[in-house]
């Protein structure tokens, strides 16, 4: 089980989000077996979030939530931050904003709670990318949380946050008309990996810079 919780995890941010649901399916099914209730309400927070950044918002709601409430139960904070994150984007897809900046709010304060940072570029990132996507639209507000990924990502040598990071504020760029500094700030990011060309981000910022240099 403790396998099978990492697994999913490592191939959900490769962007391989079916192998990760079928390892997080074989999660939840051995730990009911085994009556392990951390580690089912681990599989089910770990499917709730592929439901999210697939685009099946209500069920990731509902899964994410039940999820949750299952977890904290158990006294766990582990990846508190992560899955708040995904229950954001989640609420986000609906236009339920109150329950997005709650989701948010509670992610940065688990971030300094717990201490867990690994993951708080991210929810800098996610926070700026779903400003963007509010009713009460605003650039300059998502362009401050972009910058706050990077400097967290860069501060802690973290290649891939940064290089999603720089992805989104190169398309804020590109939007502004500011094609030449999108390009700028993310070609060199991209250019420094050598390894790992099949994943989504990896895949996704090829793309986009193909479009900057268009």
């Amino acid at each position: 089980m403790h396998a099978l919780c990492w697994t999913p995890i490592s191939r959900l941010f490769c962007g391989n989000y079916a192998v990760s649901n079928l390892q997080a399916d074989e999660l939840i099914a051995l730990a009911s077996e085994k009556g392990a209730s951390l580690w089912k309400a681990t599989g089910l927070l770990m499917q709730g979030s592929i439901f999210a950044l697939t685009g099946k918002a209500s069920d990731a709601v509902q899964v994410i939530t039940s999820g949750h409430s299952a977890y904290r139960s158990t006294g766990a904070t582990l990846f508190g931050p992560l899955f708040l994150s995904y229950l954001a984007i989640a609420h986000a897809d609906p236009d339920e904003f109150d329950d997005v900046w709650c989701c948010i709010s509670e992610a940065m304060t688990a971030v300094q709670t717990t201490k867990e940072t690994w993951f708080e570029a991210e929810v800098n990132r996610i926070a700026g990318e779903i400003t963007l996507l509010s009713p009460k639209s605003d650039a300059a507000k998502a362009q401050a949380y972009f910058d706050c990924a990077l400097a967290i990502a860069r501060a802690q040598q973290a290649k891939s946050w940064e290089l999603r990071a720089a992805m989104s504020m190169a398309r804020l760029k590109h939007d502004q008309g500011k094609r030449d500094e999108a390009r700028d700030l993310l070609a060199p990011i991209y250019g420094w990996f050598t390894e790992g060309f099949d994943t989504l981000d990896l895949k996704q910022a090829k793309a986009l810079l193909g479009a900057l240099r268009a």
